[in-house]
């Protein structure tokens, strides 16, 4: 069998290393201090070749893999204390969920079962009014605006073969049908409106969007997403720990599966309950 070529082998981890991380060419390419010509030339331009040392070595140092793996000479991934990095890693998170590496795990993620264990209400059920209130100064961007991001996360999500689950607190609905903290600037009638539109996607996506329901003071969890076996998202508030460990990912898989054994409202009863929730705002 004919031996691949070195610069086919390049090509083939660096691919892997990408869609490990979720990552695009564009946002691996900043990571690395790279133009994002440059790198997209190195892994689909028509004449393959290697590129310059110092151009490698800034690849291997972003993915946290050795330049020996990257050619193919080793069959060793990582280099030295790099690797509790490749377990284990920070990412910022900038208040918004228009967040470019956030969407790209997603992406990566597809087909795949998406698990997510959010702070309260899901974002991807809220309408425009809504998420203006939780993130005004984030519309103030030309970049993506946190309704974008919401749109491009239903439009994923109808597409055939995806499926994501989300577990909740019930109290988070509760508090904003009454119209507590943040939302006590929403009127009765905009808090109606934001009920009848999460139903109407309820209705529309299950059964490929499957929520339930827990009560706070009986289970309790750390917000968190849980991307297919690639990787775990936990929500710092500030930042995500990011976890790509075997472990972990059965660990925090085997929680969700807690969370949802515990659920008083499962994904069949959802809708009734929000129509019943908004049969009591006033």
């Amino acid at each position: 069998m004919k031996r691949p070529l070195i610069h086919d082998i390049f090509r083939e981890r660096v691919l892997q290393v990408l869609a490990r991380t979720g990552m695009s060419y564009a946002a691996f390419a900043r990571k690395a201090g790279l133009d994002r010509s440059t790198l997209s030339q190195l892994l689909t331009g028509p004449m393959p070749r290697l590129p310059r040392a110092e151009t490698l070595a800034a690849i291997a140092r972003s993915a946290h893999v050795s330049v020996d793996w990257l050619l193919g000479l080793s069959q060793r991934e990582e280099v030295g204390a790099e690797i509790i990095e490749a377990v284990m890693r920070i990412e910022p998170y900038r208040n918004t969920p228009a967040h470019d590496t956030f969407l790209g795990w997603l992406k990566a993620a597809q087909g795949s079962r998406v698990c997510t264990v959010p702070m309260g209400m899901p974002d991807l059920l809220k309408s425009e009014a809504v998420l203006r209130v939780e993130y005004g100064a984030a519309f103030e961007t030309k970049a993506m605006t946190p309704f974008d991001a919401v749109t491009y996360r239903l439009e994923m999500l109808r597409q055939p073969h995806q499926q994501l689950e989300i577990a909740t607190s019930a109290d988070s609905f509760a508090h904003f049908a009454a119209g507590l903290g943040i939302w006590s600037e929403l009127s009765a009638a905009e808090r109606r409106a934001q009920f009848r539109h999460m139903i109407a996607l309820a209705d529309e996506l299950y059964p490929a969007l499957r929520l339930y329901l827990h009560q706070a003071g009986r289970l309790y969890s750390v917000p968190f997403t849980l991307f297919g076996a690639q990787r775990v998202a936990l929500f710092l508030g500030s930042s995500y720990l990011i976890l790509n460990a075997a472990e972990h990912i059965r660990m925090f898989s085997s929680r969700f599966d807690d969370l949802i054994r515990g659920a008083v409202v499962q994904p069949h009863q959802f809708t009734a309950h929000l129509r019943e929730m908004l049969r009591q705002i006033r």
